[in-house]
């Protein structure tokens, strides 16, 4: 499976954000076991060092940080025609738009993100990591 894993599941993972540090360590866990095939956004990354700067107020460990992020995650472009379309997505948050179609272009199976209810239009399918993870186990089975 493909699978796009949104920004605030990164950073759960990486702050140790409670209550939702666990799932998303699983998920990491997924990645670095290439359970399954897992993303990120260009942009997203972006966003990740910014919130992990501030973070760990050290430039030189968010960036450590993140190079550890890109040995699990692929990074996928987002395309000028990305940016385009979202304009006319049905998701209205322009941000979760871009993430949308950049999923659906590259044909990613999921969006992982805590927030489903944004992307319920999106053409890609937006699960929350705890079904997620239950969707993995129920494949596993």
């Amino acid at each position: 499976m493909k699978i796009l894993v949104d920004t605030n599941v990164i950073i759960d993972a990486l702050t140790g954000r409670e209550p939702f540090r666990e799932t998303a360590e699983q998920i990491f866990m997924l990645a670095a076991n290439q359970t399954e095939d897992m993303h990120i956004t260009a942009s997203s990354a972006t966003d990740i060092y910014y919130l992990i700067r501030k973070h760990l107020h050290s430039t030189d460990k968010a960036k450590h940080a993140m190079e550890k992020l890109y040995e699990l995650f692929y990074i996928l472009d987002v395309t000028a025609e990305d940016c385009k379309d979202a304009l006319s997505s049905e998701v209205k948050d322009y941000e979760d738009a871009v993430i949308s179609c950049c999923a659906l272009h590259n044909k990613m199976d999921y969006i992982v993100t805590r927030n489903v209810k944004d992307f319920e239009q999106s053409k890609i399918k937006a699960v929350l990591p705890d079904d997620f993870m239950k969707l993995i186990m129920n494949d596993e089975e």
